[in-house]
């Protein structure tokens, strides 16, 4: 009886979990399949400033739209699952470390990083950061997104500059963020006018 209350209970966690978008390429139809998504991600918007398509972009870099996405693990004995190389987890990637930070400066003591509310407003948070601390225009999505894969103090350092693979990631973000934006510039009117409340 114990095992089957147990499988009932993970097959309506299971069902509960929110899945990746169906088409992740375009940013209209994310919002369209995903509404809350869209809400959250203009709460964000209007509370850090940050774009949007930027949000989003830096979303879709850091974990697929998996809630649960974590860092591959490394091989030990080239073989068996190693540890993994940071305690990333989530829709941002956010470290155990950098999540604490932000409950802490949020006050928001029940926030999830598998929760895209709260990670979308995790980003939106940390980007402002960097923007305000480091005088990155809040324009400047690829210098935004080298901030937040390389911290603040990795950032001021600039081993970015010597690692092409991430300059080059950090473009490709920006690359996403400026086809986002086109994208939504489209079917902005179109969103705003759904009646959220019968979703």
């Amino acid at each position: 009886m114990k095992a089957l209350r147990a499988l009932v209970l993970a097959l309506v966690i299971a069902g509960c979990a929110s899945t990746p978008p169906k088409d992740p390429e375009d940013i209209c139809d994310i919002f369209m399949e995903k509404p809350k998504w869209h809400r959250a991600v203009d709460a964000s918007y209007r509370w850090w400033g940050i774009q949007p398509s930027t949000l989003m972009a830096v979303t879709h870099k850091e974990s697929s739209y998996v809630p649960d996405a974590r860092p591959a693990r490394r091989k030990f004995l080239w073989i068996f699952p190693g540890r993994r190389p940071s305690s990333a987890y989530g829709y941002a990637q956010a470290t155990d470390e950098t999540w604490s930070d932000y409950l802490r400066d949020r006050g928001r003591r029940f926030a999830d990083r598998d929760d895209f509310d709260d990670a979308v407003d995790f980003i939106g948070w940390y980007l402002n950061r960097a923007s305000r601390e480091l005088s990155i225009p809040r324009s400047n999505v690829q210098h935004l997104y080298l901030a937040y894969h390389e911290g603040m103090a990795g950032y001021r350092r600039g081993g970015w500059k010597r690692n092409q693979w991430l300059r080059n990631a950090a473009a490709r973000v920006s690359t996403k963020a400026a086809i986002y934006e086109t994208q939504f510039n489209a079917c902005r009117s179109r969103l705003s006018k759904r009646r959220w409340w019968r979703r």
